[in-house]
């Protein structure tokens, strides 16, 4: 008998290795059928395999058999059944094994911790982590790794801050977390200042911590420190190649991208789906239509990967872009897969920028029928009759939202300054130097039209005469916050903003002359891409 319960734990043991989780559940079943003895390790393996596969009736089942053989003071058990919960996204049955467990040690926490946080419950997370009696670096990893991925990225950096104040002990998750806040929030002095650390802890031969530190030069506008990390780093796997690949792709650097493609394959480093990604995403924001299709027919064919999703989208969005409407409509049609609102809604906006009313009317029909409750597919669909000159189309969009109680999201930017972060939203007068900033902006906005200079109010929908709709474009958040960068630092140095939203064609314009009339570099990161812009021109070429 004892043979055969050890043959059954290495069976289920072996299964849950492999990732064969229909096969644990299925014997799972065999050993409640049989009446065979069950053991704490097979339901701890049980609950494991439910929570990645998201069987939440088996893991109930498990749960129910801890009661019944007494095996509820098992830790180990416990957390396995703790984090199944979470997996499944059941936050009753998580807080309520939680609650009866008769006494919680750190790791117990810790899983608690990483549930609330995947579950986006950050004011949970951060009361459990308070009542903890005792703490370990992974208590702080959690935390600051789930507030990071619920965009609470300030926070998180505040907790590395007091982290260090209390002398925990810093591991290389924590190395690799902050880094990714820091990108996030493109702080390239916090990130400068976490790369030192990273040196002086020796975390720098590490290679996840050498592809956040890639990542995180790329997200703050610096490609080239970013390539000088990447050409240092005495080990690198297909991650750091990605990393590369992907950050080229976001500054537009498309030819820079493949050429770091053909340099990994030389160096005998296999792509997988994400750098193909990146790669593709390179070749639609450079304009390189060859470049694109020979990518994705050697991902299909010479390295047998099949396209996601995402594939499909960068590849119509690279066609749809330079203008291939027609090719990228029939391509979608041939798709083996049915297009998702993401892919539907790079082609429409491709379609409103070459003025195709009829191919732009089609797609937003069945955007609206994909996402109906989305704001961003209503603003679309509103600006796209704005620009045609259709107001009872636009009265119509704005109709609906209101019926179904819609908002669009809110356009904000913001700029790191003296190690400080501004937030600015559209209109914004909250800032302490706001006068400042707004005379600053008339201004400087006066010289430019005298020089040419005419605001493009088209996307202002507002029936409101057209000094009010100027008036609204001038004070949209990205143009305050490269303000504020002119008026507190000095001449000639590089002004960063990073805005939530994309950037748009009047901003994208006055950007540019700024760049010229005032001698700075000015860095746009919007949600798509990098936009460099020198002497009146931008790095994107005007292909965002």
């Amino acid at each position: 008998m004892l043979w055969r319960n050890l043959s059954h734990s290495k069976r289920i043991a072996s299964y849950v290795t492999h990732g064969e989780s229909h096969q644990t559940i299925l014997l799972f079943y065999q050993l409640q059928k049989t009446g065979s003895k069950i053991t704490e390790l097979v339901l701890s393996a049980v609950a494991r395999v439910c929570g990645r596969v998201g069987a939440i009736e088996e893991g109930k089942q498990a749960h129910c058999m801890v009661f019944k053989h007494g095996f509820d003071r098992d830790m180990i058990l416990m957390t396995s059944l703790l984090h199944m919960y979470f997996k499944c996204t059941d936050i009753r049955d998580a807080r309520r094994v939680y609650d009866e467990m008769p006494s919680r040690d750190v790791v117990v926490n810790n899983n608690m911790i990483f549930g609330l946080c995947r579950c986006q419950l950050t004011v949970e997370a951060i009361n459990v982590f308070n009542k903890m009696c005792e703490r370990d670096t992974g208590s702080w990893n959690s935390l600051i790794s789930g507030l990071a991925q619920n965009s609470e990225e300030r926070t998180a950096l505040f907790l590395f801050g007091k982290m260090r104040v209390e002398g925990v002990e810093v591991d290389v998750m924590t190395m690799s977390s902050v880094l990714s806040v820091c990108a996030d929030l493109a702080g390239l002095v916090n990130g400068k200042q976490v790369h030192g650390l990273v040196i002086r802890y020796g975390f720098d031969l590490h290679i996840p911590v050498g592809n956040a530190i890639i990542d995180m030069y790329a997200k703050c506008g610096c490609m080239d420190d970013a390539c000088q990390f990447f050409k240092n780093m005495p080990a690198k796997n297909v991650v750091s190649w990605t990393s590369l690949i992907v950050g080229y792709g976001k500054h537009g650097l498309g030819l820079e991208a493949l050429e770091a493609f053909d340099a990994m394959e030389t160096e005998g480093v296999i792509p997988n789906k994400i750098t193909f990604l990146g790669a593709l995403y390179a070749c639609s924001h450079a304009g390189l239509v060859q470049e694109g299709w020979r990518s994705f027919n050697m991902m299909i064919h010479k390295y047998s990967i099949t396209p996601m999703m995402e594939h499909y989208t960068c590849l119509v969005d690279l066609l749809a872009r330079a203008g291939h409407l027609t090719e990228a409509y029939n391509f979608i049609e041939r798709m083996p897969i049915k297009p998702e609102a993401k892919l539907l809604t790079a082609f429409f906006s491709s379609c409103c920028s070459h003025m195709n009313v009829e191919l732009a009317k089609t797609v937003g029909q069945r955007l609206l029928e994909l996402e109906p409750e989305q704001a961003g597919t209503y603003m679309l669909l509103s600006n796209f009759y704005g620009l045609v000159g259709d107001l009872k189309g636009v009265a119509n969009v704005r109709r609906l939202m209101l019926k179904k109680g819609i908002r669009k999201e809110k356009a904000c930017t913001w700029i790191e300054i003296d190690r400080k972060v501004h937030t600015f939203e559209s209109g914004d007068r909250s800032h302490p130097r706001s006068k400042e900033i707004y005379n600053y902006l008339h201004n400087l906005v006066q010289k430019l039209k005298n020089n040419g200079y005419v605001p493009n109010t088209s996307m202002v929908m507002q029936n409101v005469d057209e000094h009010t709709k100027e008036e609204i474009v001038l004070g949209h958040s990205e143009k305050l916050a490269i303000m504020l960068g002119l008026i507190c630092s000095p001449p000639g140095t590089r002004i960063m903003i990073v805005k939530n939203l994309r950037v748009c064609a009047d901003c994208h314009l006055l950007t540019a002359l700024i760049s010229k009339i005032e001698g700075r570099e000015i860095v746009a990161r919007d949600s798509s891409r990098f936009h460099h812009f020198r002497n009146g021109k931008c790095s994107c070429g005007d292909h965002w």
